[in-house]
């Protein structure tokens, strides 16, 4: 009885010196490698969503699309397929310094669909943001005051659990409010990128973990980060409300 041949696996330099980078009119760096199901217009059409003033925080960063990026103990290796052995061992994305440029390594073969791939991918972009360039003080001031107004829920288990700490007036307060504030911060970020790239429905964001933020307070946040980081020409920010079936 035949058996499927298990997948390849090179390290990261290897796929580095063996895929071909792109660079979008935006400035970001990326390649895929690999048998990755997304297809190239889909993935040209995602790295374009990223607002310049956005990308111009990411110089020096390429982001490689890839089927598996598995650890083994300390040992990363990048898998030309998906392979169910691996799968175990595969995590969503991976940051690496190699020479002087940091590459990321996003596993499109674990989340399959568009959504969760952008989704993957701008999450990254929204916390190298705030890790490079810092927080907008704008956005600082109109979440903090969402959370003294109590708005109910979060936009991800991160500021979820910050915002309890830095809202429990424990003597490390303001710690946990900075990281708060830096967590909003990515969050939103990604989200907004991910509304201009698919049409999202809020409510596909909901995690089991933590209630996710009301509509308006969210609506609210994404139109600062559209004030900050107005779209790229060919895509429109807007927000539509429903009622629910």
């Amino acid at each position: 009885m035949s058996q499927t041949a298990s997948a390849i696996t090179r390290s990261p330099a290897e796929i580095v010196q063996s895929s071909p980078v792109s660079q979008a009119p935006n400035g970001i760096c990326y390649a895929r490698s690999g048998e990755i199901t997304i297809a190239d217009n889909d993935l040209d059409r995602m790295i374009a969503v990223v607002p310049v003033a956005v990308a111009a925080a990411l110089s020096r960063k390429a982001y490689y699309f890839v089927p598996l990026t598995v650890t083994q103990g300390d040992e990363t290796l990048i898998a030309d397929r998906y392979d169910v052995a691996l799968s175990d061992n595969a995590v969503c994305h991976r940051n690496l310094d190699l020479g002087d440029a940091q590459c990321v390594f996003i596993s499109t073969r674990l989340m399959e669909d568009k959504f969760s791939v952008a989704f993957e991918f701008y999450i990254n972009v929204g916390h190298a943001l705030v890790e490079r360039a810092g927080m907008s003080q704008n956005f600082a001031d109109l979440a903090w005051q969402q959370v003294e107004s109590g708005v109910r829920g979060e936009t991800s288990l991160d500021a979820w659990e910050s915002r309890k700490l830095a809202t429990a007036h424990g003597p490390d307060a303001e710690k946990f409010k900075n990281e708060y504030l830096a967590a909003s911060f990515a969050d939103a970020i990604s989200i907004y990128l991910l509304s201009l790239y698919l049409d999202v429905d809020y409510y596909d964001l909901r995690e089991r973990d933590y209630p996710l933020l009301a509509p308006a307070p969210m609506a609210e946040r994404l139109r600062k980060i559209a004030e900050i980081f107005p779209p790229n020409p060919g895509f429109e920010f807007n927000i539509y409300y429903r009622r629910r079936a």
